[in-house]
C-alpha cells in the first residue's frame, strides 16, 4: 500500500477531507457550538460550552458533555462520545468516517437539538 499506486489514496483523502469540512461547517452553524478544524484523523471535536446549563426539549439539564451526549442520543438519535472520555470536557468526539447522507442527517438532527435548547 505504501509503495503501490497512490491514486486511490489521493481520492480517498479528498473524500475524507470533504466530509470533515462538511461536518465542521455544519457544527459551526449550530447554536452554542464551536469547532476548530481538525488536521487529521476521522473525528471532529466540537466544544459544547455554549450549550451547558440549558435544558433539552425533553427537559434534561445539560450540565456536562456526558449529559449532552446522553440527551442527544435519547432525543435526537445521534451518537457521539463525551470529551471527558479523552480528558477534554466540555467537548464531544464525532466520527466523520460515514457516508455523506448519514453525516448530513446526523448534523441536521444535532442542529435541531441545539436550536430547541431552553
Amino acid at each position: 500500500a505504501l509503495d503501490g499506486p497512490q491514486q486511490r489514496v489521493r481520492e480517498m483523502r479528498a473524500v475524507y477531507r470533504a466530509r470533515r469540512d462538511r461536518v465542521v461547517t455544519a457544527l459551526r452553524a449550530m447554536q452554542g457550538i464551536t469547532c476548530a478544524m481538525p488536521q487529521g484523523a476521522f473525528y471532529a471535536f466540537p466544544s459544547i460550552a455554549g450549550c451547558l446549563g440549558r435544558r433539552s426539549a425533553g427537559g434534561r439539564l445539560l450540565d456536562s458533555d456526558t449529559a449532552f451526549a446522553e440527551a442527544l442520543l435519547d432525543e435526537a438519535h445521534v451518537a457521539v462520545v463525551p470529551g471527558v472520555a479523552f480528558g477534554a470536557s466540555p467537548y464531544l468526539r464525532l466520527s466523520t468516517a460515514a457516508a455523506d447522507e448519514v453525516l448530513d442527517e446526523a448534523c441536521a438532527r444535532m442542529a435541531r437539538f441545539c436550536a430547541e435548547l431552553d
